[in-house]
């Protein structure tokens, strides 16, 4: 096994600052200047889901096709939850969701959707704030992720799968077929990382034998990368790179 890890989620924003400011308010985590023009919000340990929100002049086009779902521990949270979103800029957002579900759908200022989970959610319980980071994608997914992060499926039903890390922490989960239809460029995109050059190259081509491809091509990675970016079995895009500081 690499020193492959979940770093986080990627978002194009078209106001990274703004974005991760919401998002550092509404979790109590820390925004921070990334790279470049980039903002991040910064998790609270090793093993935490950092954002990183990246400049983009795209507008948002549908629905993403992962989402974060964020637990609550009473339903007098739920609802200040709720509220802070609002006052913060956030707005409600209708996704095909019912009246009878329990959990509430709402958007940040750029329209990337959220869930609040309600209270005694038994699914999420023990996850922390981000008890999921929620994907459209097949059961074959689940399975190329488990074995890309070595972390056992922890739901496996039907088309739906989920994994965990051995640690604890945010699951991942996927929906199962039918797949929302693709409209562009993804906005939110999964981030693993690695220690160094030596292991990006290791990394990137374990990936490979688990079904993933460099986007660009089948080509190696060029001297002096620090990252790259790669497809899934399913075709969604996503980060592995150096680590960046915390």
């Amino acid at each position: 096994m690499t020193g492959l890890a979940l770093d986080g989620i990627d978002v194009d924003a078209h106001s990274p600052e703004t974005l991760a400011v919401f998002w550092a308010a509404l979790l109590d985590r820390e925004a921070a200047p990334g790279t470049g023009r980039d903002w991040c919000v910064l998790p609270p340990d090793r093993d935490g889901l950092r954002l990183r929100f990246v400049p983009t002049n795209v507008p948002k086009a549908s629905q993403n096709r992962i989402h974060l779902d964020l637990t609550t521990a009473s339903a007098p949270e739920m609802e200040a939850t709720i509220v802070r979103v609002l006052r913060a800029g956030g707005r409600r957002a209708d996704i095909g969701q019912g009246s009878e579900d329990p959990h509430e759908v709402l958007a940040d200022p750029e329209g990337n959707e959220m869930c609040i989970i309600e209270p005694g959610n038994g699914f999420l319980r023990g996850t922390g704030v981000i008890g999921a980071v929620n994907c459209d994608g097949t059961h074959a997914l689940g399975e190329f992720w488990s074995a890309a992060l070595d972390w056992p499926l922890v739901w496996d039903e039907g088309e739906e799968t989920a994994i965990q890390s051995p640690r604890g922490g945010a699951k991942i989960t996927w929906s199962g077929t039918p797949l929302m239809p693709r409209q562009g460029r993804d906005r939110i995109r999964l981030a693993l990382r690695v220690g160094n050059a030596a292991e990006l190259s290791t990394a990137c081509a374990r990936l490979e034998r688990l079904g993933a491809r460099i986007a660009s091509g089948d080509d190696p990675l060029p001297p002096g990368a620090t990252s790259t970016t790669m497809t899934d079995p399913d075709g969604n895009e996503f980060t592995v790179r150096i680590a960046l500081p915390r």
